[in-house]
């Protein structure tokens, strides 16, 4: 009965139940969802090196990206990348927003190499913060 009334057969013309092509069911997704700029963060992310350059790539990773702030933080293996990149920044952010778009990237912080982790001994005092809270 239903296949008389046309419910079950899509025909020779396009309906809106025809299979669509994965690229365009993600870029429907991305938009309905409000995506876009993390998903573009996310494909520089996976361009990193040909962005800022080999030699910088080797030695500084994009961390996170803060999509309310618009601040993408990178990390370097040594303080001389982290100052290096530091200086940087200002023209890495302008290449950024040519390429994602006016406004998506505000900010790079960047951070160093993570310090050790604090390790506490048997003859830690109580109420001591570290080795650095009898200096000072």
């Amino acid at each position: 009965k239903q296949a008389r009334r046309g419910g079950l057969r899509s025909g020779a013309r396009g309906d809106r139940r025809d299979p669509m092509a994965l690229g365009a069911a993600i870029n429907r997704l991305l938009t309905e969802r409000g995506w876009e700029a993390p998903a573009a963060v996310g494909g520089v992310m996976g361009r990193w090196p040909e962005i800022v350059g080999e030699d910088v790539a080797k030695h500084c990773e994009p961390e996170r990206y803060d999509e309310d702030e618009r601040v993408l933080v990178v990390r370097c293996d040594s303080t001389a990348w982290a100052t290096n990149l530091r200086l940087l920044a200002p023209t890495l952010v302008a290449r950024l927003n040519d390429d994602l778009g006016h406004g998506t990237v505000r900010l790079i912080k960047v951070v160093g190499p993570a310090g050790p982790a604090r390790r506490y001994g048997p003859l830690r005092a109580p109420g001591s913060t570290g080795p650095g809270d009898t200096y000072g």
